[in-house]
């Protein structure tokens, strides 16, 4: 196994649960049901200052490159918000901060990457459905960052794992952060009354 296997199991194993991570529900979760901008930036802002913060607390230079990111990403948004009172991460961003070990740390920023770049995306088509292409356009700029962010851990998960089990470690941190993501929004639907399955 090396990383781009370890990639692609990801994908496939969480299909489902990327694919409903990236949707527009995904964001009406976020939000408390509350579609809005500020809302919509306040989440934002919520996941990137808590992901900076974990990111801060580890031992390599991807995670210091992935705080830098965070970071600047955080002081963008605020630039858009009148008014901002932080709340509790997003659970992706929780399990991330709980998770041990550099192998496990690698692959939860890889499952890291893969929701949030899915809420960025849907947060930036809001922003042009809203005719605001400059927020947009930022929103669109951080996937050039997770794009970054992920080829490094993946990169460095090769260079720190020699075995089929220390894979398997990364593979499963990254999957733990995508399952807390959607348990998160699969309960939060199912708590404001919608149907988080998509209805055929």
């Amino acid at each position: 196994m090396d990383s781009a296997d370890l990639l692609e199991a990801v994908e496939q194993e969480q299909q489902t649960q990327l694919s409903r991570l990236g949707s527009s529900k995904s964001l009406y979760a976020d939000t408390g049901g509350e579609m809005e901008a500020t809302p919509i930036l306040s989440a934002a802002a919520d996941s990137a200052i808590a992901a900076a913060e974990a990111f801060e607390e580890w031992d390599d230079d991807v995670f210091a490159d992935a705080a830098e990111r965070a970071r600047d990403q955080y002081d963008d948004i605020l630039d858009e918000l009148d008014e901002y009172e932080r709340s509790d991460p997003p659970a992706a961003v929780s399990t991330l901060t709980e998770t041990e070990g550099t192998v496990a740390q690698l692959g939860a920023t890889v499952g890291w990457t893969l929701v949030t770049e899915r809420k960025s995306t849907q947060s930036g088509g809001y922003f042009t459905g809203q005719a605001k292409p400059m927020i947009a356009s930022t929103f669109r700029a951080f996937g050039d960052d997770y794009d970054e962010i992920r080829d490094a851990a993946l990169a460095a998960i090769d260079e720190h794992c020699d075995s089929d089990a220390e894979y398997a470690e990364a593979k499963d941190a990254a999957v733990a952060v995508i399952e807390a993501a959607y348990d998160e929004y699969f309960e939060t639907l199912k708590s404001l009354g919608m149907n988080p399955k998509p209805v055929c």
